[in-house]
């Protein structure tokens, strides 16, 4: 397997554990579900996923489900055609079309309206879609990562999201534990981000792991 482009520092076993997880499933298609709270890398760790996996030359594309307002998290996800709402002056593509055969990633995936979820879970099932406004359908190959700081199986049980998009989100899914539950990590993210400073400023900085 080609080595990513990119980097996980991992020296703790908590992070260790969750890179040869990753290293597992980047070959597959499965669909993922990676949790865990906000600042611990999750999307850092999708994009490891993508790299690492057979996808690694196709696009990587990324909605945030929580930012945008749902009308266009399903603009951004299925496109639309001319006229399909007020001010779709042209044809749009999707993330699901744009993807080809590369990796979508839905941040957190807990915010989706119940009807969006209704058309992921069709997505999921049939791996098919149309664009808002088409009768089209459309056959994809892009694999799809969610990512969520929340706890959906309570969202299920609270009746906010759906149990059968749940459980296909969840055939495997990565936990990806916080700082404080890996603390031999600590130092060597210490380094490496006073590094990448020092580069930016072009300077030579010392290390935090060095001895005064």
């Amino acid at each position: 397997m080609s080595e990513p482009r990119m980097a996980w520092i991992a020296e703790d076993p908590a992070s260790k554990a969750v890179v040869e997880l990753a290293r597992k499933v980047a070959d597959t298609s499965t669909t993922l579900l990676i949790t865990g709270e906000s600042g611990t890398g999750k999307d850092h760790l999708a994009r490891l996923i993508h790299e690492l996996g057979p996808r690694r030359d196709a696009p990587f594309l990324k909605i945030d489900c929580a930012s945008l307002p749902q009308e266009l998290v399903e603009s951004e996800l299925f496109g639309h055609e001319r006229g399909a709402f007020t001010g779709a002056v042209e044809r749009k593509l999707g993330r699901l079309e744009m993807a080809g055969a590369g990796t979508i990633v839905l941040d957190e995936v807990a915010a989706l309206s119940p009807a969006t979820q209704s058309k992921l879970l069709r997505v999921l099932e049939e791996r098919q879609f149309e664009r808002l406004g088409s009768t089209e359908t459309i056959t994809i190959e892009a694999r799809l990562i969610a990512l969520t700081n929340s706890d959906l199986a309570r969202l299920v049980s609270e009746g906010q999201f759906r149990e059968d998009l749940f459980f296909r989100l969840s055939v495997l899914t990565i936990p990806v534990p916080a700082l404080r539950e890996r603390p031999a990590d600590i130092l060597p993210l210490a380094d490496a981000l006073l590094e990448r400073a020092a580069r930016v400023h072009g300077r030579v900085g010392a290390v935090f792991s060095e001895p005064m």
